[in-house]
């Protein structure tokens, strides 16, 4: 490496923002990058981790590492604390990076509360495994994602949960009345690291990358003091995870394209558009072998049916009968909206007014900028009308925007 490049990478403009001394993240091996490199990276193969070191990479990932916050992991150090822990040790990592010696840490177990019931377990990495997740997952995702189906509407760039739901009316609109349901039983504790490895490593040659991705997946769970090892799943919580789980089930769309099945399917959430209810029961029956025999992945059957649209939730939506079919919000959405609203509002939280409804509004706004996408504004206005309490309503309707539901 000449010594002007070695400058230039070494003087990675990190910008520091409350600077205070961050704890030193446990790192071993900071051997020569000259002499590691040319062993770990061949000629031959492709230089995809100098791309995830560049250095506008890393500042974009800084950026959206600092703007997605988020809690510490089991060292401790906070975002804020980020930019000046790498302005002093960014030389080291990034040896560590292109020799192939960087080490990820345990994530920390965090368990919150599903909407039906049950916990969802969450894997917060340390916030300077978080910023190389996210470095890696740029660089990836700019050379996968262009590859990756139109069916898929889950965490990709220019996509979104309204699309996925729009394409599921057309779909519906064009007399396909029928749904398949699919719902994977604990789909990002239950990946196959070796079948998400391989598929990996036909896409990426650079054998430090690989190495990389391994040693996330593998990084194990800290959890009350103790870490455990990781034998299967993507954690949810880092930035790379996403990525990686459209990359498992993008066999499963490519399988439902050959098929020439009518489909969306947003992250692990995928639902098939049939005319019948006896297509719907045999797609059911080998999609969810396809899914249990290629993916080693498992359906679960309770959750999973073949139903009319109407009677079924997708994304947090419904749909209306007839033969132009309306987007509704699924009731069960509408019940956890109005908890939530007495959650906020009891009288024995201990905190002023002021701050209530501060939290309230904040909370209404996101709300109504997800589910105004609904074709039946009666309903948000009755909300209004019965989950508001009166001493808030007019300080939502100074602080909310006025939503109109596409298409009114």
């Amino acid at each position: 490496m000449n010594d002007k490049r070695q400058k230039n990478q070494l003087e990675l403009a990190f910008t520091e923002e409350g600077r205070s001394e961050a704890p030193r993240a446990p790192r071993e091996g900071t051997e020569s990058c000259t002499a590691k490199c040319e062993t770990e990276s061949p000629a031959g193969e492709e230089q995809v981790m100098e791309e995830v070191c560049g250095r506008e990479n890393c500042q974009q990932a800084l950026r959206r590492v600092k703007a997605n916050k988020g809690s510490p992991g089991i060292d401790g150090m906070k975002v804020s604390e980020l930019p000046g822990y790498l302005k002093q040790h960014w030389p080291a990592i990034r040896e560590q990076l292109l020799s192939g010696t960087y080490q990820p840490q345990p994530v920390r177990r965090v368990e919150i509360a599903k909407p039906d019931g049950g916990v969802r377990k969450l894997g917060i990495p340390m916030v300077l495994d978080r910023f190389v997740q996210q470095a890696v997952m740029q660089v990836l995702q700019r050379r996968w994602d262009p590859t990756f189906s139109e069916h898929s509407h889950g965490f990709r760039p220019q996509r979104s949960a309204h699309q996925a739901v729009a394409k599921a009316q057309q779909y519906i609109a064009a007399g396909n009345r029928w749904v398949v349901d699919l719902d994977l039983e604990k789909f990002f504790d239950r990946v196959n690291h070796d079948k998400l490895m391989a598929a990996i490593a036909r896409r990426v040659n650079d054998k430090r990358m690989l190495k990389l991705i391994r040693a996330f997946l593998e990084s194990g769970v800290m959890e009350n003091g103790l870490v455990s090892p990781v034998e299967e799943g993507t954690p949810q919580g880092g930035p790379l995870s996403p990525l990686l789980s459209n990359l498992v089930l993008d066999e499963l769309d490519r399988e439902l394209e050959r098929r020439k099945h009518r489909f969306v399917r947003y992250a692990d959430d995928c639902n098939i558009y049939v005319a019948s209810e006896r297509a719907g029961k045999r797609v059911m029956h080998s999609v969810t072998g396809f899914i249990r025999r290629r993916l080693k992945l498992k359906v679960n059957e309770a959750k999973s049916a073949v139903a009319r649209p109407q009677d079924r939730k997708f994304l947090g939506f419904s749909f209306t009968g007839g033969k132009e079919p309306r987007r509704r919000i699924a009731p069960k959405a509408l019940l956890r909206c109005k908890q939530r609203v007495r959650e906020l509002t009891r009288r024995t939280r201990g905190i002023s007014l002021e701050q209530m409804t501060k939290e309230l509004g904040s909370y209404l706004r996101g709300w109504k900028g997800y589910f105004g996408y609904c074709q039946t504004p009666s309903v948000l206005h009755g909300l209004d009308q019965h989950a508001t309490p009166i001493a808030l309503r007019d300080l939502e309707a100074t602080e909310a925007p006025k939503l109109v539901a596409p298409g009114e």
